[in-house]
Protein backbone atom coordinates (compact mmCIF):
# COMPACT_ATOMS: atom_id res chain seq x y z
CA UNK A 1 0.00 0.00 0.00
CA UNK A 2 1.72 3.73 -1.18
CA UNK A 3 2.51 5.49 1.97
CA UNK A 4 2.02 2.48 3.94
CA UNK A 5 4.39 3.17 6.94
CA UNK A 6 3.44 6.92 6.98
CA UNK A 7 -0.31 6.22 7.18
CA UNK A 8 0.06 3.59 9.77
CA UNK A 9 2.09 6.47 12.33
CA UNK A 10 -0.18 9.00 11.42
CA UNK A 11 -2.92 6.96 12.36
CA UNK A 12 -1.15 4.82 15.40
CA UNK A 13 -0.47 8.84 16.74
CA UNK A 14 -4.39 9.32 16.43
CA UNK A 15 -5.16 5.97 18.23
CA UNK A 16 -3.40 6.99 21.32
CA UNK A 17 -6.31 9.75 21.75
CA UNK A 18 -9.39 7.09 21.31
CA UNK A 19 -10.56 5.20 18.45
CA UNK A 20 -13.36 3.37 20.25
CA UNK A 21 -16.67 4.46 20.49
CA UNK A 22 -16.59 0.58 21.47
CA UNK A 23 -13.51 4.07 23.70
CA UNK A 24 -10.15 3.27 22.91
CA UNK A 25 -7.13 4.32 24.46
CA UNK A 26 -6.43 7.50 26.22
CA UNK A 27 -2.84 8.34 26.01
CA UNK A 28 -0.58 8.55 22.57
CA UNK A 29 1.76 5.60 22.85
CA UNK A 30 5.18 6.55 24.36
CA UNK A 31 8.49 6.47 21.73
CA UNK A 32 9.31 3.71 24.44
CA UNK A 33 5.96 1.61 23.23
CA UNK A 34 5.85 2.06 19.65
CA UNK A 35 9.40 -0.10 18.77
CA UNK A 36 7.37 -2.83 20.55
CA UNK A 37 4.81 -2.95 17.52
CA UNK A 38 5.94 -4.74 14.21
CA UNK A 39 3.48 -5.80 11.72
CA UNK A 40 0.59 -6.68 14.72
CA UNK A 41 2.88 -7.96 16.54
CA UNK A 42 4.43 -7.54 19.93
CA UNK A 43 7.63 -8.73 22.06
CA UNK A 44 5.64 -11.63 23.21
CA UNK A 45 8.21 -12.29 25.54
CA UNK A 46 7.24 -9.23 27.44
CA UNK A 47 3.89 -7.68 29.02
CA UNK A 48 2.84 -4.44 29.80
CA UNK A 49 2.48 -5.19 33.14
CA UNK A 50 6.11 -6.72 33.54
CA UNK A 51 6.51 -9.56 35.87
CA UNK A 52 2.96 -10.06 36.70
CA UNK A 53 1.60 -10.99 33.08
CA UNK A 54 2.46 -14.22 32.92
CA UNK A 55 0.94 -15.13 36.32
CA UNK A 56 -2.45 -13.24 35.02
CA UNK A 57 -2.50 -14.36 32.04
CA UNK A 58 -2.13 -17.93 33.63
CA UNK A 59 -5.59 -17.78 35.16
CA UNK A 60 -7.11 -18.81 31.71
CA UNK A 61 -4.66 -20.03 29.67
CA UNK A 62 -3.95 -23.58 28.72
CA UNK A 63 -8.03 -24.06 29.49
CA UNK A 64 -11.45 -22.90 27.30
CA UNK A 65 -13.45 -20.70 29.50
CA UNK A 66 -15.89 -22.52 31.86
CA UNK A 67 -19.29 -21.31 29.44
CA UNK A 68 -17.20 -21.61 26.06
CA UNK A 69 -19.45 -23.32 23.45
CA UNK A 70 -16.35 -25.28 22.08
CA UNK A 71 -16.10 -27.11 25.67
CA UNK A 72 -17.05 -30.62 24.70
CA UNK A 73 -19.91 -30.91 27.55
CA UNK A 74 -21.83 -28.29 25.80
CA UNK A 75 -23.87 -29.77 23.20
CA UNK A 76 -26.80 -28.68 23.31
CA UNK A 77 -27.01 -25.16 21.47
CA UNK A 78 -29.76 -23.34 22.91
CA UNK A 79 -29.39 -24.97 26.78
CA UNK A 80 -25.95 -23.61 26.18
CA UNK A 81 -26.75 -20.32 25.31
CA UNK A 82 -29.47 -18.96 27.75
CA UNK A 83 -26.91 -20.51 30.45
CA UNK A 84 -24.45 -18.05 28.98
CA UNK A 85 -26.23 -15.35 28.70
CA UNK A 86 -27.48 -15.24 31.53
CA UNK A 87 -23.97 -14.83 32.77
CA UNK A 88 -22.86 -12.34 30.76
CA UNK A 89 -26.47 -10.52 31.55
CA UNK A 90 -25.89 -10.83 35.27
CA UNK A 91 -21.90 -9.80 34.91
CA UNK A 92 -22.79 -6.92 33.08
CA UNK A 93 -25.12 -5.60 35.83
CA UNK A 94 -27.93 -4.20 33.18
CA UNK A 95 -29.58 -1.07 34.25
CA UNK A 96 -33.17 -1.12 33.33
CA UNK A 97 -34.37 1.94 31.39
CA UNK A 98 -38.31 1.51 31.56
CA UNK A 99 -40.44 0.92 28.85
CA UNK A 100 -39.54 2.48 25.21
CA UNK A 101 -39.13 6.34 25.09
CA UNK A 102 -41.46 8.01 23.09
CA UNK A 103 -39.53 9.65 20.00
CA UNK A 104 -39.80 13.29 19.33
CA UNK A 105 -39.20 14.39 15.16
CA UNK A 106 -37.32 17.60 14.84
CA UNK A 107 -36.91 17.55 11.26
CA UNK A 108 -37.36 15.81 8.01
CA UNK A 109 -35.61 16.91 5.03
CA UNK A 110 -33.98 15.81 1.84
CA UNK A 111 -30.36 15.73 1.19
CA UNK A 112 -28.37 13.68 -1.35
CA UNK A 113 -30.94 11.28 -2.29
CA UNK A 114 -32.32 10.85 0.71
CA UNK A 115 -35.25 11.80 3.37
CA UNK A 116 -33.62 12.37 6.73
CA UNK A 117 -35.45 12.63 9.90
CA UNK A 118 -33.50 14.11 13.09
CA UNK A 119 -35.13 12.52 16.13
CA UNK A 120 -34.34 12.66 20.10
CA UNK A 121 -35.63 11.04 22.93
CA UNK A 122 -35.19 10.76 26.70
CA UNK A 123 -33.68 8.10 28.45
CA UNK A 124 -34.06 8.25 32.40
CA UNK A 125 -30.99 9.55 32.90
CA UNK A 126 -28.96 12.42 31.14
CA UNK A 127 -29.79 14.48 28.47
CA UNK A 128 -32.51 13.33 25.72
CA UNK A 129 -30.51 11.05 23.34
CA UNK A 130 -30.51 12.59 19.15
CA UNK A 131 -30.38 9.89 16.17
CA UNK A 132 -30.79 10.37 12.58
CA UNK A 133 -32.38 8.10 10.34
CA UNK A 134 -31.96 8.19 6.97
CA UNK A 135 -33.67 6.16 4.01
CA UNK A 136 -33.65 6.73 -0.19
CA UNK A 137 -36.34 9.76 -1.62
CA UNK A 138 -39.25 7.81 -2.64
CA UNK A 139 -38.57 4.68 -0.99
CA UNK A 140 -42.06 2.62 -0.03
CA UNK A 141 -42.88 -0.36 2.13
CA UNK A 142 -40.93 -1.72 4.61
CA UNK A 143 -37.07 -1.66 4.29
CA UNK A 144 -34.18 -3.53 5.79
CA UNK A 145 -32.45 -1.46 8.56
CA UNK A 146 -29.15 -1.00 10.03
CA UNK A 147 -28.28 0.31 13.25
CA UNK A 148 -25.03 1.96 12.40
CA UNK A 149 -22.89 2.35 15.57
CA UNK A 150 -20.35 5.30 15.61
CA UNK A 151 -16.56 5.34 16.36
CA UNK A 152 -14.61 6.94 19.76
CA UNK A 153 -12.03 8.28 17.74
CA UNK A 154 -10.97 10.13 20.57
CA UNK A 155 -13.94 12.46 20.01
CA UNK A 156 -16.43 12.61 22.76
CA UNK A 157 -17.87 16.15 21.88
CA UNK A 158 -19.25 14.06 18.33
CA UNK A 159 -21.50 11.17 18.08
CA UNK A 160 -23.85 10.53 14.72
CA UNK A 161 -21.84 13.35 13.08
CA UNK A 162 -19.08 11.10 12.58
CA UNK A 163 -20.41 8.28 9.73
CA UNK A 164 -23.64 10.72 8.85
CA UNK A 165 -23.75 13.93 6.19
CA UNK A 166 -26.60 16.08 6.89
CA UNK A 167 -25.84 18.87 4.57
CA UNK A 168 -22.80 20.65 2.84
CA UNK A 169 -22.17 22.81 5.64
CA UNK A 170 -20.32 19.46 7.30
CA UNK A 171 -18.10 20.45 10.42
CA UNK A 172 -14.25 20.73 9.33
CA UNK A 173 -13.44 18.42 12.28
CA UNK A 174 -15.85 15.96 10.57
CA UNK A 175 -14.47 15.88 7.21
CA UNK A 176 -11.18 15.29 8.32
CA UNK A 177 -12.75 11.93 10.86
CA UNK A 178 -14.23 10.84 7.84
CA UNK A 179 -11.48 11.06 5.81
CA UNK A 180 -9.04 9.46 8.41
CA UNK A 181 -11.25 6.56 9.23
CA UNK A 182 -13.52 5.99 6.05
CA UNK A 183 -11.83 7.34 3.38
CA UNK A 184 -13.75 10.25 3.10
CA UNK A 185 -17.38 8.68 3.05
CA UNK A 186 -20.19 9.20 5.10
CA UNK A 187 -20.70 5.55 5.47
CA UNK A 188 -24.44 5.72 7.17
CA UNK A 189 -25.18 7.68 4.10
CA UNK A 190 -23.77 5.34 1.49
CA UNK A 191 -25.73 2.18 2.62
CA UNK A 192 -28.89 3.79 3.46
CA UNK A 193 -28.55 4.59 -0.43
CA UNK A 194 -28.54 1.12 -1.42
CA UNK A 195 -32.10 0.62 0.44
CA UNK A 196 -31.93 0.74 3.91
CA UNK A 197 -33.34 2.53 6.47
CA UNK A 198 -30.30 3.92 8.52
CA UNK A 199 -30.35 4.90 12.24
CA UNK A 200 -27.53 6.19 13.71
CA UNK A 201 -27.75 7.42 17.58
CA UNK A 202 -25.60 9.19 19.64
CA UNK A 203 -24.25 6.71 22.66
CA UNK A 204 -23.61 7.60 26.40
CA UNK A 205 -21.30 9.81 26.90
CA UNK A 206 -20.90 10.95 23.11
CA UNK A 207 -22.52 13.68 21.55
CA UNK A 208 -25.63 15.14 22.98
CA UNK A 209 -25.36 12.65 25.34
CA UNK A 210 -21.72 14.11 26.63
CA UNK A 211 -20.99 15.29 29.77
CA UNK A 212 -21.50 18.66 30.47
CA UNK A 213 -18.97 21.04 32.25
CA UNK A 214 -21.84 22.94 33.83
CA UNK A 215 -23.21 19.52 35.06
CA UNK A 216 -19.88 18.58 37.04
CA UNK A 217 -18.56 20.60 39.98
CA UNK A 218 -16.11 23.50 39.06
CA UNK A 219 -13.04 21.74 40.70
CA UNK A 220 -12.97 18.84 38.09
CA UNK A 221 -13.72 20.99 34.96
CA UNK A 222 -9.99 21.96 34.79
CA UNK A 223 -11.03 26.18 33.98
CA UNK A 224 -13.23 24.66 30.58
CA UNK A 225 -16.90 25.80 30.10
CA UNK A 226 -19.62 24.77 27.76
CA UNK A 227 -19.49 28.44 25.74
CA UNK A 228 -19.05 28.54 21.67
CA UNK A 229 -18.98 25.05 21.69
CA UNK A 230 -18.48 24.66 17.96
CA UNK A 231 -14.96 25.87 18.13
CA UNK A 232 -12.86 23.56 17.31
CA UNK A 233 -9.98 24.55 20.24
CA UNK A 234 -12.85 24.15 22.37
CA UNK A 235 -14.20 20.90 20.93
CA UNK A 236 -10.12 19.38 21.08
CA UNK A 237 -9.84 20.75 24.84
CA UNK A 238 -13.04 19.31 25.51
CA UNK A 239 -12.04 15.61 24.56
CA UNK A 240 -9.00 16.20 26.39
CA UNK A 241 -10.75 16.66 29.29
CA UNK A 242 -13.07 13.58 28.53
CA UNK A 243 -10.44 11.42 27.72
CA UNK A 244 -9.28 12.20 31.41
CA UNK A 245 -12.64 11.75 32.33
CA UNK A 246 -13.02 8.13 31.42
CA UNK A 247 -11.71 6.49 34.64
CA UNK A 248 -13.70 8.43 36.49
CA UNK A 249 -16.80 7.55 34.91
CA UNK A 250 -16.15 4.17 34.96
CA UNK A 251 -15.14 3.75 38.79
CA UNK A 252 -18.43 5.89 39.29
CA UNK A 253 -20.27 3.25 37.35
CA UNK A 254 -18.87 0.23 39.21
CA UNK A 255 -20.08 2.26 42.55
CA UNK A 256 -23.48 1.97 41.38
CA UNK A 257 -23.28 -1.57 40.27
CA UNK A 258 -23.48 -1.61 36.48
CA UNK A 259 -20.87 -1.37 33.82
CA UNK A 260 -19.89 1.25 30.82
CA UNK A 261 -20.21 -2.02 28.56
CA UNK A 262 -23.95 -2.39 30.35
CA UNK A 263 -24.78 0.88 29.51
CA UNK A 264 -23.70 0.78 25.86
CA UNK A 265 -26.12 -2.38 25.23
CA UNK A 266 -28.85 -0.75 27.59
CA UNK A 267 -28.75 2.59 25.60
CA UNK A 268 -28.10 0.33 22.11
CA UNK A 269 -30.91 -1.64 22.70
CA UNK A 270 -33.26 1.32 23.13
CA UNK A 271 -32.07 2.69 20.06
CA UNK A 272 -33.01 -0.85 18.35
CA UNK A 273 -36.61 -1.18 20.08
CA UNK A 274 -37.51 2.25 18.36
CA UNK A 275 -36.18 0.86 14.94
CA UNK A 276 -37.89 -2.37 15.12
CA UNK A 277 -41.12 -0.29 15.86
CA UNK A 278 -40.79 2.03 12.68
CA UNK A 279 -43.53 1.45 10.18
CA UNK A 280 -40.94 1.84 7.12
CA UNK A 281 -38.79 -0.81 8.92
CA UNK A 282 -39.17 -5.00 8.64
CA UNK A 283 -38.39 -5.80 12.05
CA UNK A 284 -37.17 -9.00 10.31
CA UNK A 285 -34.32 -8.07 8.45
CA UNK A 286 -32.14 -5.62 10.75
CA UNK A 287 -28.54 -5.36 11.08
CA UNK A 288 -26.11 -3.92 13.07
CA UNK A 289 -22.06 -2.78 12.91
CA UNK A 290 -19.48 -0.15 13.12
CA UNK A 291 -15.90 0.21 13.86
CA UNK A 292 -14.04 0.69 16.64
CA UNK A 293 -16.21 1.28 19.68
CA UNK A 294 -19.03 0.79 17.39
CA UNK A 295 -17.33 -2.53 16.87
CA UNK A 296 -17.22 -3.06 20.35
CA UNK A 297 -20.99 -2.01 20.35
CA UNK A 298 -21.80 -4.55 17.87
CA UNK A 299 -20.21 -7.20 19.69
CA UNK A 300 -22.11 -6.58 22.62
CA UNK A 301 -25.81 -5.73 20.76
CA UNK A 302 -25.60 -8.27 18.19
CA UNK A 303 -24.26 -11.10 20.61
CA UNK A 304 -26.99 -10.39 23.23
CA UNK A 305 -29.90 -8.91 21.07
CA UNK A 306 -31.18 -11.71 18.35
CA UNK A 307 -33.80 -9.51 16.40
CA UNK A 308 -30.05 -8.22 14.84
CA UNK A 309 -30.41 -10.90 12.36
CA UNK A 310 -27.04 -10.14 10.27
CA UNK A 311 -23.89 -8.37 12.37
CA UNK A 312 -20.28 -6.66 11.20
CA UNK A 313 -18.23 -5.93 13.29
CA UNK A 314 -15.34 -4.06 12.45
CA UNK A 315 -11.82 -2.93 13.94
CA UNK A 316 -12.79 -4.73 17.41
CA UNK A 317 -12.12 -8.44 17.88
CA UNK A 318 -9.38 -10.07 19.82
CA UNK A 319 -9.04 -11.88 22.85
CA UNK A 320 -8.72 -11.32 26.76
CA UNK A 321 -4.93 -12.64 26.65
CA UNK A 322 -4.39 -9.82 23.93
CA UNK A 323 -6.10 -6.88 26.03
CA UNK A 324 -4.17 -8.31 29.30
CA UNK A 325 -0.76 -9.11 27.96
CA UNK A 326 -0.19 -6.24 24.89
CA UNK A 327 -3.14 -3.62 24.19
CA UNK A 328 -4.97 -2.49 27.15
CA UNK A 329 -2.87 0.58 27.60
CA UNK A 330 -4.82 1.33 23.89
CA UNK A 331 -8.24 0.65 24.80
CA UNK A 332 -10.43 2.83 27.62
CA UNK A 333 -12.58 1.24 30.09
CA UNK A 334 -15.33 0.69 28.02
CA UNK A 335 -14.88 -2.65 26.83
CA UNK A 336 -14.40 -4.88 30.27
CA UNK A 337 -16.75 -6.86 32.27
CA UNK A 338 -15.15 -7.80 35.78
CA UNK A 339 -15.18 -11.87 35.94
CA UNK A 340 -16.31 -12.59 32.46
CA UNK A 341 -12.87 -13.76 31.32
CA UNK A 342 -13.38 -17.10 33.71
CA UNK A 343 -16.31 -17.99 31.63
CA UNK A 344 -16.23 -16.09 27.58
CA UNK A 345 -13.02 -15.13 25.92
CA UNK A 346 -14.29 -12.19 24.30
CA UNK A 347 -15.25 -13.35 20.79
CA UNK A 348 -17.19 -15.82 22.47
CA UNK A 349 -19.45 -12.62 22.91
CA UNK A 350 -20.27 -12.34 19.66
CA UNK A 351 -20.34 -16.08 19.16
CA UNK A 352 -23.87 -16.09 21.27
CA UNK A 353 -25.19 -15.16 18.26
CA UNK A 354 -24.65 -18.46 16.50
CA UNK A 355 -26.24 -19.09 13.69
CA UNK A 356 -26.81 -15.79 12.51
CA UNK A 357 -25.11 -14.17 10.21
CA UNK A 358 -21.65 -12.83 11.31
CA UNK A 359 -18.62 -10.75 9.64
CA UNK A 360 -15.89 -9.62 11.28
CA UNK A 361 -13.27 -7.06 9.49
CA UNK A 362 -9.50 -6.77 10.85
CA UNK A 363 -7.19 -4.34 10.04
CA UNK A 364 -3.83 -6.16 9.68
CA UNK A 365 -1.70 -3.57 10.67
CA UNK A 366 -4.00 -2.09 13.66
CA UNK A 367 -2.13 -0.85 16.37
CA UNK A 368 -5.18 -1.50 18.86
CA UNK A 369 -4.24 -5.42 18.97
CA UNK A 370 -1.64 -7.98 18.11
CA UNK A 371 -2.37 -9.85 14.47
CA UNK A 372 -1.41 -13.76 16.45
CA UNK A 373 -4.41 -12.11 18.61
CA UNK A 374 -6.41 -11.27 16.15
CA UNK A 375 -6.31 -14.20 14.12
CA UNK A 376 -6.89 -16.57 17.21
CA UNK A 377 -9.64 -14.82 17.91
CA UNK A 378 -10.95 -15.23 14.52
CA UNK A 379 -10.15 -19.05 15.29
CA UNK A 380 -12.64 -19.56 18.00
CA UNK A 381 -15.29 -17.72 16.11
CA UNK A 382 -15.15 -20.66 13.69
CA UNK A 383 -14.94 -22.90 15.67
CA UNK A 384 -17.86 -21.66 17.47
CA UNK A 385 -20.05 -21.74 14.27
CA UNK A 386 -18.69 -24.87 12.85
CA UNK A 387 -19.42 -26.79 16.16
CA UNK A 388 -23.57 -25.32 15.72
CA UNK A 389 -23.36 -26.15 11.79
CA UNK A 390 -22.97 -22.98 10.47
CA UNK A 391 -19.44 -22.38 9.52
CA UNK A 392 -21.20 -20.34 6.27
CA UNK A 393 -22.66 -17.57 8.48
CA UNK A 394 -19.55 -16.34 9.35
CA UNK A 395 -16.94 -14.60 7.64
CA UNK A 396 -13.50 -13.02 8.88
CA UNK A 397 -11.44 -10.74 6.40
CA UNK A 398 -8.21 -9.16 7.29
CA UNK A 399 -7.20 -5.89 4.89
CA UNK A 400 -3.66 -3.83 4.99
CA UNK A 401 -2.86 -1.05 6.88
CA UNK A 402 -3.90 0.56 10.38
CA UNK A 403 -7.16 1.16 11.99
CA UNK A 404 -9.81 2.04 9.30
CA UNK A 405 -13.29 1.29 7.81
CA UNK A 406 -12.20 2.15 4.44
CA UNK A 407 -13.99 2.21 1.18
CA UNK A 408 -13.09 -2.10 0.12
CA UNK A 409 -14.16 -2.83 3.54
CA UNK A 410 -17.53 -0.72 3.33
CA UNK A 411 -18.33 -2.74 0.50
CA UNK A 412 -17.68 -5.78 1.93
CA UNK A 413 -19.99 -5.01 4.35
CA UNK A 414 -22.47 -3.93 2.63
CA UNK A 415 -21.98 -6.80 0.48
CA UNK A 416 -22.47 -8.73 3.60
CA UNK A 417 -25.62 -6.70 4.61
CA UNK A 418 -27.22 -7.19 1.22
CA UNK A 419 -26.88 -11.31 1.23
CA UNK A 420 -28.45 -11.52 4.39
CA UNK A 421 -31.21 -9.20 4.55
CA UNK A 422 -32.34 -8.60 1.36
CA UNK A 423 -32.54 -12.43 -0.12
Amino acid sequence: MKNNRRDFLKMSGIAGLGIMGGGIFPTPASASEKPRLHNGNVDTEKSIIGQYGPWANSRNSGRLPSLSFRRDEFTDLEGWRKRAMDTILDRLGLPELGPTPEVTLHHTYTYDGLVIEEISWQLPYGRATKAIVLKPVNAEGRLPAVLAFHDHGGNKYFGVRKITKTGDDQHEMMADHQKNYYEGRAWANDLAKRGYVVMVSDTFTFGSRRVLMEDVPEDQRKGLTDGDPENPDNIKAYNSWASDHEHIMAKSLFCSGTTWPAVFYAEDKVALDILVGRDDVDADRIGCGGLSGGGMRTVMSAGLDHRVKCAVCVGFMSTWTDFLLNKSFTHTWMAYVPRLPDELDFPEMLGLRVPLPTMVLNDEDDFLYTLPEMKKADGILQEVFAKAGAADRYKCSYYPGPHKFDKPMQEEAFSWWDQWLKS
